[in-house]
């Protein structure tokens, strides 16, 4: 909110279509890979590996195939709250905090923005399946239940955080 009451327009987030592609290629070469297991099943483990490849990255590219295809917007900022695609809709009086978090696996690294929030269980309670699901796992992780990835975003979740403060001056942002 500017500073003399009047409101913001929406800062609005599109999907990162190019890097989406990319992910997407990834998992139909992932697939290709699968099927060549499956194909050659010289062993049991091969044959094992092929299925779970085929089945694991096929899903993930029709989910891909789906976010493609949806003309909406990745994430809308606005003076009431956070709309995210795939988390859903958060007034900022639900957010304790935010904070960049980064998950290491390997040589590679993905950066996430986490919603710390006052209430988490009233969050799940709504939240869409894919999120209630994964929950647990990401409190072994050590993640709360609201992770936006940064990877399908076209800004750097620097930028993000920046126009958060913006709609939500006094918003807390932890390290």
């Amino acid at each position: 909110m500017i500073p003399n009451g009047v409101p913001l327009p929406p800062t609005v987030y599109p999907l990162a279509k190019g890097r989406v592609w990319a992910m997407l290629a990834g998992s139909v070469v992932f697939v290709a890979v699968g099927i060549v297991l499956l194909v050659a099943h010289s062993t049991v483990k091969m044959t094992v590996a092929g299925a779970l490849a085929v089945l694991f990255f096929g899903f993930c590219a029709v989910l891909i195939i789906q976010r493609l295809l949806r003309d909406r917007p990745e994430l809308v900022l606005d003076d009431a709250g956070v709309d995210h695609v795939r988390l859903g809709r958060f007034g900022w009086d639900e957010i304790a905090a935010v904070r960049i978090r980064e998950q290491r696996v390997r040589n590679t690294s993905q950066r996430f923005i986490e919603l710390v929030l006052h209430d988490p269980d009233a969050y799940l309670a709504r939240a869409p399946k894919l999120v209630r699901s994964t929950a647990s796992m990401n409190a072994r992780l050590g993640f709360g239940p609201a992770n936006m990835a940064t990877n399908t975003l076209p800004v750097p979740p620097e930028a993000v955080l920046d126009a958060m403060r913006r709609h939500r001056p006094g918003l807390s942002v932890q390290n």
